[in-house]
């Protein structure tokens, strides 16, 4: 792109990314975007640039939306991570209790966006993903394979990655490796490309131990050794073979690494007990353009007949993202708003919207059209003002087709404004509970039994409160939710994590109608 639209002004205008920046008149560094004169992959000494300067020059305002474009406009033009700019627009102030009024239309999934960013590694070609969110978790994938010398450039909302003829996997970005859970699932492309190196610790949404055994054991059946240390996942290739994988658990990343892993070992490899999850048929379905035969899509058994080589012009899309669908639904219901969800993947939420019907939320569906993938249905689904009864049993997830575990905890600010008391069991992740409890702040009734579970008492009146993020996107996002509930003025401060999952989020909270601002 040539040029960066300006948001958030009454005259939105366009700037060349061209614009000649004068230099600094001092060494101010009070507002500093850039803390170092010198940038570790360029080695190319850099003045300071203040992300006030560069503001006064293209005549931006104070505002949160403006000081990330300068911000963005500096990463981009010095070809700085963008690690180095993400700290605007972490915090949110909102005015609840509210009714909102409206549409929205489902953006594409984070989960299935950097599965595909991974996948991509595959081919030694060129890849362009097409209608990818620009996330945070897509923003430090991305600056991850910068560093290792792969060439990425954004078109519009696509993604063209072109990889290099060898890799410089010594050089990874570990910074914003440590920033993403989706580093570990690189681990089964680039066995393809080394047969020994070094992936750094995950990093992602602290809920307690989460354990890699899934991808561990999957990988050393097809002959690729996982040795945890100091500095992250030693990784040492012996000869690959095609094999027969029962997964340790239905974990979505582990599977997703083992078909990875698969596509490029000649022979058939069966995973079973494999997750069927959205973003596993997502890649499963990209891996399939690329020439690699998949059977038991959307099933627990996956049949990979691996390939050789993968060298070619491959496109591919990650499909509408159920869970962002779910945020939508779960903030209708908790405000009793009137609020059209459009581009939802019905065949990842209907359960969820079974109960919420049990519990008295009315709703309507259109009938189910075809997504792009030409694999997933989608329908828009019209939420009315609903009177909420506590569910009549406890609401757990399963893998898929059952309630999926990203949104459970959107069921408990629904579950503060239901009638009775609703028993909500987080058996998944240890300790996530805990952050249920958090909803206490804005007047919710939520009782913890014990670190899995809780039972949430209703109807309560919320009430404003300043709450810190959780270290966890789907927590955090429940207590927007709450306070887009919640009388008065609510802060929900450090809101990098919901940036990780939802696309520019607040803007597109204030075309329904809320009273919500970001700040620094």
């Amino acid at each position: 792109m040539d040029s960066l639209q300006v948001l958030g002004s009454p005259q939105s205008k366009k700037i060349s990314r061209k614009s000649q920046i004068p230099a600094p008149e001092s060494e101010d560094v009070s507002d500093l975007t850039v803390k170092t004169s010198r940038h570790a992959s360029t080695k190319k000494s850099m003045p300071r640039w203040t992300r006030k300067r560069v503001m006064a020059h293209l005549g931006l305002k104070k505002c949160p939306v403006q000081m990330y474009v300068a911000g963005v406009y500096l990463a981009e033009r010095f070809s700085l991570p963008m690690v180095y700019v993400y700290s605007v627009l972490m915090n949110y102030a909102v005015e609840g209790r509210r009714k909102l009024r409206g549409s929205i239309t489902v953006n594409t999934s984070k989960n299935a966006a950097v599965a595909l960013i991974c996948g991509s590694l595959l081919n030694r070609g060129t890849t362009v993903l097409r209608r990818m969110p620009k996330i945070e978790e897509v923003h430090r994938l991305v600056e991850v394979l910068k560093s290792i010398g792969v060439k990425v450039r954004w078109d519009a909302n696509n993604l063209i990655i072109s990889p290099p003829s060898e890799l410089r996997l010594d050089h990874i970005n570990k910074k914003a490796a440590s920033r993403t859970r989706s580093i570990a699932m690189l681990i089964g492309p680039l066995s393809h490309w080394e047969k020994n190196f070094t992936v750094p610790v995950a990093g992602g949404c602290v809920l307690g131990n989460r354990s890699l055994t899934a991808h561990i054991d999957a990988l050393h059946t097809l002959g690729i050794e996982m040795k945890g240390t100091r500095e992250g996942w030693d990784v040492r290739s012996k000869k690959k073979m095609p094999a027969e994988i029962v997964m340790y658990e239905a974990s979505d990343t582990g599977v997703e690494n083992a078909l990875m892993a698969a596509a490029l070992i000649p022979g058939i490899t069966t995973i079973r007990f494999a997750s069927a999850n959205y973003m596993v048929q997502d890649l499963c379905v990209f891996l399939e353009s690329m020439g690699v035969r998949i059977d038991g899509i959307g099933t627990a058994n996956l049949v990979v007949h691996g390939i050789d080589h993968i060298d070619m012009d491959a496109a591919g899309e990650p499909s509408e993202d159920p869970i962002e669908a779910m945020f939508f639904i779960a903030l209708a219901a908790t405000t009793r708003s009137e609020i059209m969800v459009r581009r939802a993947p019905i065949d990842f939420i209907g359960l969820e919207l079974m109960r919420l019907r049990k519990m008295g939320l009315r709703f309507t569906m259109t009938e189910p059209t075809m997504g792009n993938n030409g694999r997933v249905r989608l329908v828009d689904i019209q939420i009315m003002p609903s009177v909420l009864t506590a569910s009549d049993e406890k609401i757990a997830p399963m893998p898929y087709p059952g309630i999926n575990i990203d949104n459970l905890p959107l069921f408990v600010p629904i579950a503060t404004q239901a009638e009775g008391k609703t028993l909500i069991h987080d058996w998944v992740y240890e300790n996530r509970a805990l952050y249920y409890t958090e909803m206490n702040k804005l007047g919710a009734d939520v009782t913890l039994y014990d670190p899995h579970r809780v039972s949430v008492r209703g109807p309560t009146v919320l009430k404003a409160a300043h709450i810190e993020s959780p270290p966890a996107l789907r927590p955090a996002s429940m207590l927007l939710i709450g306070m887009l509930s919640a009388k008065g003025e609510s802060h929900l401060r450090n809101t990098y994590l919901i940036n990780r999952g939802y696309e520019n989020l607040h803007e597109r909270l204030k075309k329904l109608g809320a009273r919500i601002k970001a700040y620094e």
